[in-house]
């Protein structure tokens, strides 16, 4: 990371809350926004990570320090946005899958992929884009997945969860994009990372058979889309989903 940034995204005399910003996406997200000027509150709920990243953005010439929260509980979420205090930039990255049949996943996993996926992020826009809203600016940047439009055998309760907060990224950027915040949200396809590896196992290498490309993404090109979005050069951006896939394939390839 150097102190050089790019006036398109440059966010200096920001700050932005990252969450579940100790590992894959949002570390990435964090570590560019860093990079860009912004001062980073990252979120996560490991705090031997996270103020580990707190140094590492330090060596590096950013500024960042850690709140930990757990996101399946709505008054932690609640803590997170108080401790956060006035952000500029959101975003709402921290996730859960748990990929299973239907018939298999149980209410207490269901509503934890609702907590952590759709609630904590309803909670925190609602505790945090009031605030923008006031000063005239802002932006939200949410984390959502090709599973919000793509079904599969397994994984519905995740799908759904991801379809909602897209669509409340719609219903947001109507509601604040008047008083100058401007809510969007970058939806992934497959991108590798420590999560997906682990969950995937011997079958990772399938993730590079989804798309055109013929890969699975990088979590840095994820967060260098999610950038654009906090910085001036997306001022025209508002209430938009970027599909950030590779090119989807409507079927495997043989």
């Amino acid at each position: 990371m150097s102190n050089k940034t790019d006036s398109n995204t440059d966010v200096r005399g920001s700050t932005a809350l990252v969450t579940g910003a100790t590992s894959g996406i949002g570390r990435a997200v964090a570590q560019s926004l860093a990079r860009q000027g912004a001062e980073v509150v990252l979120h996560g709920r490991d705090r031997g990570r996270g103020e580990a990243l707190v140094k590492e953005i330090a060596r590096q010439g950013g500024s960042a320090r850690f709140v930990a929260a757990d996101l399946t509980d709505a008054e932690e979420t609640l803590r997170l946005a108080a401790e956060a205090g006035d952000v500029d930039i959101l975003v709402n990255n921290a996730g859960l899958f748990e990929f299973a049949p239907t018939a298999v996943t149980d209410a207490a996993s269901f509503d934890r992929q609702m907590a952590i996926n759709t609630r904590a992020p309803f909670l925190l826009v609602g505790a945090l884009a009031p605030a923008m809203a006031r000063r005239g600016r802002g932006s939200i940047v949410t984390i959502g997945s090709s599973a919000a439009r793509s079904p599969a055998p397994i994984g519905a309760a995740y799908g759904a969860s991801k379809a909602a907060v897209e669509l409340l990224t719609r219903y947001w950027g109507t509601e604040f994009g008047p008083s100058g915040v401007r809510v969007n949200a970058v939806s992934p396809g497959p991108v590798r990372t420590e999560g997906s590896a682990a969950m995937l196992g011997e079958h990772a290498a399938a993730m590079n058979r989804t798309n055109a490309r013929g890969r699975a993404g990088d979590p840095g090109e994820i967060a260098e889309l999610v950038t654009f979005l906090a910085g001036p050069a997306s001022s025209y951006v508002n209430g938009a989903v970027l599909f950030a896939d590779g090119g989807e394939l409507s079927t495997l390839p043989a």
